[in-house]
């Protein structure tokens, strides 16, 4: 048994999908930090090249641009050929990328579900699908490579907002997710997904800035989740640490699902 490699990811090529911002950049800068070699994407190539240039000043690891656009299958498919010419295998699949939409139940538009189911659910699939050849390359019964889907604990239960398409698509993902670890399972594939709770991300800001006392009062542990808390669950499923976990959801949420005020 070697504990001091327990949760060793050096050298593992992982691809985190909207990771040039919130909790997609927690979880690359990580990764970059614990040795990978990390590739990031998002719809902006100049924000996804900067990023990658800044991530590669923090080592060990190192850090790779390839910008696209995951709503667009035709990107998806582009993006793992780009990912094809650069390496031969893929370790680690974090399928970040999402959006969100907020509307009441009257005027929520059908533009909006079909936009947001699309990226948080369908495209999910549709990248791992593409993924797969690159997965399975390397993985062994003693090494699996690992798909993560950062789900969301709206996904778990009823969210205070009308955010109808977001939190379906999350629970859709957590089911998602629980299909495909019984599927590449043999394959030496592990699939999980963490569901976080409120983090400061791009995509929580407005929330935050209008309601940041009562949502940390909400929080049992009493704070917002750090880039360590996303980034070591990450790394956790990754590493020999989380070998014989699959198919979970893992809460990172500071206890909000199971005893949180809100």
């Amino acid at each position: 048994m070697d504990f001091p490699k327990l949760f060793d990811v050096k050298g593992k090529v992982v691809l985190v999908t909207g990771g040039s911002r919130g909790i997609g950049l927690m979880i690359a800068t990580g990764f970059v930090q614990s040795g990978a070699n990390v590739y990031i994407t998002s719809r902006s190539a100049h924000v996804c090249t900067k990023v990658a240039k800044e991530l590669n000043t923090l080592g060990p690891g190192r850090c790779f641009s390839i910008p696209a656009n995951l709503q667009d299958l035709e990107e998806v498919k582009r993006l793992v050929k780009e990912l094809e010419k650069r390496e031969k295998h893929l370790d680690v699949l974090v399928n970040n990328a999402g959006a969100t939409w907020g509307e009441t139940i009257e005027d929520y538009p059908d533009s909006a579900f079909e936009k947001v189911i699309n990226l948080n659910l369908k495209r999910v699939f549709s990248l791992t699908q593409a993924c797969l050849p690159l997965l399975k390359a390397n993985a062994v019964p003693s090494r699996p490579s690992s798909v993560i889907n950062i789900g969301s604990i709206d996904g778990l239960k009823v969210p205070t907002q009308e955010t109808y398409a977001y939190s379906a698509s999350k629970a859709g993902l957590h089911h998602l997710t629980s299909h495909m670890a019984v599927k590449l399972g043999p394959d030496s594939i592990t699939v999980n997904a963490i569901a976080p709770g409120a983090f400061p991300s791009k995509m929580m800001q407005a929330t935050l800035d209008a309601f940041s006392d009562i949502i940390i009062a909400s929080i049992p542990v009493g704070r917002l989740g750090s880039p360590e808390d996303i980034a070591g669950t990450c790394i956790y499923l990754s590493s020999r640490a989380g070998q014989y976990t699959t198919g979970a959801i893992i809460k990172v949420d500071g206890g909000v699902v199971v005893g949180g005020k809100l």
